[in-house]
């Protein structure tokens, strides 16, 4: 797995910046999208949770305790982690999987898996403007 994230690594490194920076208004747009449909999903209760939905634009810096960011720290430059949970609603994980004797209430991949194909044809068109746009600038 960790050679597969270097190639991909090397691959988007060597994008233009030019196409980089045009896709990262795309990138925003769509953590923004997800994490407002995680939000609809995800129970009210204290509100604390909802509260702690967030879509971490490229650079930004993931806050502790949240789901969704595995072992990273910063969004990269070609990256927007959208995340659940913090100090105060440390209990994402336990209403997302559910715990022993507390049932599951799934919202954060349910909203994934609702947003992934517009999300991928929104980049998808973002990354071929870009190209398109920058082809004979190099």
């Amino acid at each position: 797995m960790s050679a597969q994230l270097d190639r991909l690594k090397a691959r988007l490194e060597a994008i233009p910046k030019e196409v980089r920076e045009a896709v990262r208004p795309a990138l925003e747009r769509s953590g923004e999208e997800l994490a407002s449909r995680m939000k609809a999903l995800a129970p009210e209760d204290s509100g604390a949770l909802k509260e702690s939905i967030q879509a971490t634009p490229p650079g930004g810096t993931v806050p502790p305790r949240s789901i969704g960011a595995g072992d990273e720290k910063t969004a990269g430059e070609l990256q927007t982690i959208v995340t659940a949970g913090d100090a105060k609603a440390f209990y994402a994980r336990w209403v997302e999987f559910g715990t022993e004797k507390t049932p599951a209430h799934p919202f954060f991949f349910p909203a994934y898996r609702l947003t992934r194909e517009r999300i991928k044809r929104r980049l998808a068109r973002a990354i071929g403007k870009a190209v398109r746009e920058n082809w004979n600038k190099q």
